[in-house]
């Protein structure tokens, strides 16, 4: 391993390099944020977004960041080495994306996951086994209206990074550099803690406010008894998996959050594109299954959110 990159730190934000694939509503908001903050960043994505974010970078609206455009490098694979791989795909494109991202050139660099679920932890360490792969969850409303063009909507960006503990120190380091930036975060050494937090919360929300069509409000006001039930289900998995899950604080995570706040899935579907469906209420289905447990609600839910989708694919025009 290259001793720098076994230093106790991450390198100055103005020295770090930076790759996000997947420059959409997560990985545009962060890429424009480490640009801003003097982070070399490359963004990985097809070949008219990249030419379009080299000529014009990222334009990112936030109330919470301010208004402002980053100028950013873009290609469609990465061809020089990068202290740190930030991947911000949807769970749904994630096997063709690593193409983008070649083995050789990543190296063992600091290579984080910023997806729903908890399937991909594998498929990454499989293809990258040189790279220094941490599991994160980033908790955020952040929306590409258009190819460079980031709408942040949510009054926080709250990032969780849980790196085994002989990746620590990079682990933190990262941490330090997106706390400088703005960002909540937190880090952790469990990594199943980090995952099902995240997925704790969010398959209740995006389940039901996709199946409701519905932003967060309207969820919690008329199907607060399947929201409750979804949470506490989702929970008994986390339970299976070794997390502890607090289900009365998770409803009152629900009630304090901004009653027009949507899930991406809610959005996605929506709009007409592929959901996280199956990274996010299958994956939990797949869990259960094999510890045994029945989930009647989430299974009703993923049944005719899966219904829907099949329905919709059968009418599309070809």
């Amino acid at each position: 391993m290259d001793p720098e990159r076994s230093s106790t730190s991450m390198p100055d934000t103005a020295g770090l390099r930076v790759a996000v694939l997947g420059p959409g509503g997560v990985g545009g908001l962060l890429a424009g944020l480490l640009a801003r903050g003097g982070a070399d960043v490359t963004c990985l994505a097809g070949r008219e977004t990249a030419s379009l974010l080299d000529e014009q970078g990222v334009a990112v609206r936030s109330a919470l960041f301010g208004d402002f455009v980053a100028a950013v490098h873009a290609a469609e694979r990465l061809t020089e080495p990068v202290d740190v791989c930030l991947v911000t795909v949807k769970a749904t494109q994630l096997e063709a994306a690593v193409a983008r991202l070649p083995a050789d050139v990543l190296g063992d660099a600091l290579l984080v996951p910023l997806l729903n679920g908890v399937e991909h932890m594998t498929l990454l360490r499989e293809r990258y086994p040189r790279a220094a792969v941490i599991a994160g969850a980033i908790r955020v409303e952040s929306t590409r209206v258009a190819p460079g063009e980031i709408r942040h909507d949510s009054p926080f960006v709250a990032v969780e990074l849980a790196p085994p503990a002989e990746l620590s120190p990079r682990g933190e380091g990262l941490a330090a550099v997106l706390r400088h930036l703005g960002l909540q975060v937190s880090v952790t050494h469990d990594e199943a803690a980090a995952l099902w937090g995240k997925l704790a919360f969010l398959a209740p929300f995006a389940l039901l406010s996709t199946h409701e069509a519905a932003p967060l409000g309207v969820v919690r006001d008329r199907r607060r008894a399947e929201l409750a039930a979804v949470v506490a289900e989702v929970s008994a998995v986390a339970r299976a998996e070794g997390v502890s899950i607090d289900d009365r604080g998770l409803i009152d995570v629900f009630d304090r959050l901004p009653p027009t706040m949507q899930s991406s899935m809610q959005r996605d579907a929506a709009a007409g594109r592929p959901t996280e469906l199956e990274a996010i209420g299958g994956a939990v289905l797949r869990r259960a299954a094999r510890h045994g447990i029945a989930l009647p609600v989430t299974e009703r839910l993923v049944g005719e959110l899966r219904a829907r989708q099949s329905a919709d694919v059968r009418s599309a025009p070809r």
